[in-house]
């Protein structure tokens, strides 16, 4: 007789449900903490000039990140499936509208977010091995340089995608480890500071911790109207809300989670919770042991490099860039991880490449991955990351707000549609978040235009887009 032979199959049919409640809370909170918890208070304190509202602008930033979180899982009770936000918006609104999303998030919120954390990863890996400088040039081809940090963050991505490609488990063993190693780092940065509290420094932070001014460079102060105070917060939220944002990562990987109706909307209250406290902790920390014109002018604005600097004295700098090492590495694992999920579903509506709608014999979706690992490589290339990232910041906020107001649009479509869990704070919280989100989009397209239009345009490309696709799936 012969001998059955038999064949590994080349595609799975389905995702497997592989991560508990711990896993996705690691996955939340290692997509959001990344290099800008260590940068960002720089902007923000030049934007305010003052202490209370430094932390007054994290404060507002954690209450919308948890608000939005909570309102999500809703949402992603009754819709527990891979794609996340991509279906939340199709399932309250149209295809059209949730393509315009995904469009979006795969042209430069995903893939320019993965850019920008990889090259952050290569700037702070340069403090050890100097010789992958972003200063220097690796190849000059003419109409353009490439630098090694560059080549850094494109091999960092590359390696990751490929890790994600063999399956869920490699993904989840790098992010919860990794995750927990840097909450810990931070919590471990943010003690020491406080027991080394200078109290002339808190003092003179402290004092007159409510005057909102702009504080230059120069160490000049500029004082505001009240409108112009309103637009100082908002240009100031800009830093907070990218270091905040990607909390919603979990919800693309809703297919691959246990007892989704449950875990997810708990992993998103308890990541973004943890998050919130972490950064503003380390911001009180930072006005503890620096005073506010060395926030505002920190080298290149290392806030915590010069944090460090003041509590572990030489050794600081080596810290912090082991420190951000390890941060912007999980962080990247896990948006790697989470996003291709966006174009899988996509890809099964029949509005992206066909091959991204297949998994692999390890049940993820590789083309997604790698398509996805191509275009942020080009995007680390161009170094236009950073201002595709600022063009899109109230683009994403604009999302978030529809998402939440859909929940409004789903309960009176379909009031008996299970709902596993509900809304906390319904009406009252998803509406003041949808108010705050709508102020901070017209404050910026007031105060800050050049962060608002190019995004509209990103996002109107997808229009067309969107009807090339429709007829080529009627052929």
């Amino acid at each position: 007789m012969a001998e059955e032979i038999l064949v590994e199959p080349q595609h799975a049919t389905s995702f497997k449900r592989s991560l508990g409640l711990v896993d996705a809370t690691m996955i939340v909170a290692g997509s959001m903490i990344g290099s800008g918890i260590f940068i960002v208070s720089a902007d923000i304190t030049r934007n305010v000039g003052s202490a209370g509202w430094l932390i007054a602008v994290w404060l507002i930033t954690g209450f919308m990140t948890i608000t939005a979180a909570v309102s999500y899982g809703e949402l992603s009770g009754m819709f527990p499936n891979a794609g996340g936000q991509y279906v939340y918006l199709k399932e309250a609104y149209n295809p059209l509208i949730a393509f315009l999303y995904g469009w979006s998030f795969f042209a430069v919120i995903q893939t320019g977010t993965i850019a920008a954390v990889g090259v952050a990863f290569s700037k702070f890996l340069a403090y050890l091995v100097p010789s992958v400088s972003e200063d220097l040039v690796a190849f000059n081809l003419g109409f353009i340089k490439i630098s090694p940090a560059q080549l850094v963050s494109i091999a960092l991505i590359i390696f990751l995608t490929i890790i994600n490609t063999r399956g869920i488990k490699s993904g989840k063993l790098i992010q919860t480890t990794l995750t927990t190693i840097k909450l810990l780092s931070l919590l471990g940065l943010i003690v020491f500071g406080l027991i080394l509290l200078k109290p002339a420094v808190w003092s003179a932070n402290w004092t007159n911790a409510w005057n909102i001014h702009k504080l230059n460079p120069d160490g000049t102060v500029e004082s505001y109207t009240m409108i112009a105070a309103l637009g100082a917060i908002a240009a100031a939220m800009i830093g907070s809300v990218f270091s905040s944002d990607a909390w919603n990562n979990v919800t693309f990987i809703a297919g691959e989670i246990k007892n989704p109706k449950r875990n997810i909307g708990l992993s998103l209250f308890l990541g973004t919770l943890i998050v919130t406290i972490i950064y503003v902790m380390a911001n009180i920390m930072y006005t503890a042991v620096l005073p506010l014109d060395k926030i505002a002018t920190a080298d290149k604005d290392r806030v915590a490099v010069a944090a460090a600097d003041v509590i572990f004295g030489n050794a600081g700098t080596i810290i912090i860039a082991v420190m951000i090492m390890i941060s912007t590495f999980g962080c990247n694992n896990g948006l790697i991880l989470a996003g291709a999920r966006v174009y899988y579903t996509m890809a099964k509506d029949g509005l992206f490449f066909k091959p991204a709608g297949e998994l692999n014999k390890f049940a993820v979706p590789q083309w997604g991955l790698w398509i996805q690992c191509i275009l942020a490589s080009i995007l680390c290339l161009s170094g236009k990351y950073g201002d595709l990232l600022n063009m899109v910041s109230f683009v994403v906020v604009i999302f978030y707000v529809l998402t939440i107001l859909g929940i409004f649009i789903l309960r009176r479509r379909r009031p008996d549609a299970e709902r596993p869990y509900k809304a906390f704070g319904y009406p009252v919280l998803p509406v003041v978040y949808i108010i705050l989100g709508i102020s901070f989009c017209l404050l910026l397209i007031k105060y800050k235009p050049d962060y608002t239009w190019p995004g509209f345009i990103i996002v109107l490309i997808g229009i067309p887009l969107y009807f090339i696709a429709i007829a080529a799936r009627k052929k």
